[in-house]
């Protein structure tokens, strides 16, 4: 069991099923390609425990909160892998772990509620394959990984390595001689100030004191219980 406070987490494991529990009271098993959203609020533990043996490949976002929201009650929020919508395009797929794939009314949209203006996607491409992201104007950040495969993004070849984009239009991909699977985000950049503690972000020095705080105090109860050591 770990703590947050202040952001959220969205863990994508694809490769694995895992074993989780949370302080809002939930529990269970997620199958691999599941998302887990912890809305840590106020302040909220939890724990995932990966099932089977051998290597995995996961990912886990950070996502700050906007005042109103970092210090409100936290919330789990648990998608089995047919709840992720996906959407197919020529050459391949994209699963939308957060945010929406278009513009319109229609587009494959997340059922998760992150309170940031922000798309987060994962792209599959056959080998050769090629697609094109057209983010709305207001992102102006993005970022990209290559965890499977060799990709050309923007022109560049990549395997592996974080890249960062600043500033809006489209971005695009094309698969080289074996299959590719990616991350891409693109975001409103946050417009708060970003007050760092050991596992928590917030907004304000005073904000961050407060989840801290309540970190201390569901600690204190669980190792009471018994729960943690």
């Amino acid at each position: 069991m770990h703590p947050h406070s202040g952001i959220a987490t969205l863990t994508w494991q694809p490769g694995c099923d895992v074993e989780y529990r949370d302080t809002t009271g939930q529990s269970g098993i997620l199958k691999a390609g599941g998302l887990e959203w912890m809305n840590a609020g106020r302040g909220a533990w939890h724990q995932g425990r990966l099932l089977g043996g051998g290597a995995a490949i996961g990912f886990q976002l950070w996502v700050p909160m906007p005042p109103g929201v970092e210090n409100a009650a936290p919330r789990g929020q648990y998608l089995a892998p047919a709840d992720v919508p996906s959407s197919s395009i020529p050459g391949g797929t994209v699963k939308v772990l957060l945010g929406k794939l278009g513009q319109d009314a229609k587009s494959p949209h997340s059922p998760i509620v992150s309170h940031q203006d922000m798309n987060y996607l994962v792209l599959s491409l056959e080998a050769g394959g090629q697609w094109q992201y057209e983010p709305p104007d207001p992102h102006e950040v993005g970022w990209a990984f290559v965890f499977e495969g060799t990709a050309d993004v923007q022109g560049v070849s990549t395997q592996r390595e974080l890249l960062i984009f600043q500033g809006t239009g489209s971005i695009r991909v094309s698969a080289r001689t074996e299959p590719v699977r990616m991350l891409i985000g693109t975001a409103r950049p946050h417009p708060h100030p970003l007050v760092i503690g050991y596992s928590s972000v917030h907004t304000s020095e005073s904000a961050l004191a407060a989840g801290e705080a309540e970190i201390v105090r569901i600690g204190e109860a669980l190792r009471s219980s018994g729960q943690l050591a």
